[in-house]
């Protein structure tokens, strides 16, 4: 499908103010992946179709999920998770993308994911900090995401985690193995530079 189309699509599917967010979140992925050198286009795409199931009925989600091979386990976890995964089906099945690292950035944008790839975490990213965002700490996650995809994204994560514990909700496991994924390669990266400084 052309980006005109998939977008009429998308929009088609969700009210005004997810519309305004979604354009928030393309534009803000392809600052990102401009600056950290990924392709504009790309993350562009899977910013487009990131909520496309968003304002699909639950238990709609629920059957592309279960009669799909979908991860199961996620029906045992907060509903906000499952747009993420019934998307990226969506994307593929419907709209025609066969990208598997877009496809990738669309499954993994809520919960991300161990050894996130730069797709993932540029609309991850981006659908936490896109400007229209409004929520105590955002504007520090935009500052560190002028210097660090990874430290921006465990910030993200930090305050997700936060939420979900004052809440007393459960949390979805894979956004505790990003988390963690993150902060070892954050470690790697700074043996490199001591081992090269040397």
């Amino acid at each position: 499908m052309k980006r005109e189309d998939i977008i009429a699509s998308v929009k088609q599917q969700m009210p005004e103010r997810r519309w305004t967010h979604t354009e928030g979140v393309m534009e803000t992925a392809v600052i990102l992946a401009k600056r950290y050198g990924e392709d504009p286009a790309k993350a562009e795409l899977a910013a487009i179709l990131h909520d496309v199931c968003k304002y699909w009925r639950v238990d709609e989600q629920a059957r592309v999920i279960r009669e799909n091979g979908l991860p199961q386990d996620l029906l045992g976890y907060d509903k906000e998770l499952w747009h993420a995964h019934a998307g990226a089906w969506v994307a593929e099945h419907q709209y025609g993308v066969k990208d598997e690292a877009v496809l990738d950035a669309i499954r993994y944008h809520t919960s991300g994911r161990e050894r996130m790839m730069k797709l993932d975490k540029i609309v991850c990213l981006a659908d936490y900090m896109e400007p229209g965002r409004d929520f105590p700490g955002v504007h520090n996650i935009r500052e560190i995401a002028e210097h660090s995809l990874e430290k921006a994204l465990i910030a993200g994560f930090d305050g997700t985690i936060r939420f979900l514990l004052e809440k007393g909700k459960r949390i979805y496991p894979l956004t505790l193995f990003a988390r963690n994924g993150l902060i070892e390669e954050l470690e790697r990266q700074e043996e490199h530079y001591d081992t090269n400084r040397h």
